[in-house]
């Protein structure tokens, strides 16, 4: 028998001033039985992160050809697909061709894929050099999942690439920066 989902709530107020997005977010968001704490609080801060019109959790690990999450216009065209963690060379190659924009939100590798990117573990990718890489530290994303709890508050905060995240009475901070991908 398959392990259910865990489903969590997300109250999140954020304020992005590099961005000028000031939201109150409810997000519910189910974790995949196979789905690490790491990788859902990335999930879910690449989802403030990326807050535009549109954008939204795809089933994800549900269904192994959606990215973590899209965005999509009111017509339902598909304008950004948003990959968390090390994807392959093959799904992010898969991804440039559906999406006019890729981004990926990696905690390991974000350098090598972004200088490498054109010959990823060996494989070509699509419109390599447009690929948005953003580099998470992990210690960051591994002391947030140890608050992780059924109903989250969150009071996120981005200024100048740098990202406090505010839980309880506990205060995180991490730079959360682009990588540029060699041409």
């Amino acid at each position: 028998m398959a392990l259910p989902s865990i489903v969590r709530r997300f109250e999140i107020s954020l304020s992005d001033s590099d961005r000028s997005v000031y939201e109150s977010l409810d997000l519910r968001v189910a974790q995949h039985p196979s789905e690490s704490p790491r990788y859902l609080v990335t999930r879910v801060l690449a989802r403030c992160l990326e807050h535009a019109e549109g954008v939204d959790f795809s089933s994800g690990l549900s269904v192994s050809d959606e990215p973590a999450l899209w965005q999509r216009d009111l017509q339902g065209t598909l304008r950004a697909w948003i990959e968390v963690g090390s994807p392959t060379a093959e799904r992010l190659h898969r991804a440039s061709k559906a999406s006019p924009r890729v981004v990926v939100f990696a905690w390991a590798r974000a350098a090598e894929l972004a200088r490498d990117a054109a010959t990823y573990n060996g494989k070509g990718i699509h419109r390599a050099s447009e690929l948005e890489v953003y580099a998470v530290d992990a210690a960051f994303l591994d002391a947030v999942s140890a608050t992780l709890d059924r109903t989250n508050r969150w009071s996120l905060s981005v200024t100048g690439s740098v990202v406090y995240l505010e839980v309880g009475s506990k205060l995180f901070e991490c730079a959360v920066e682009r990588v540029f991908v060699a041409p």
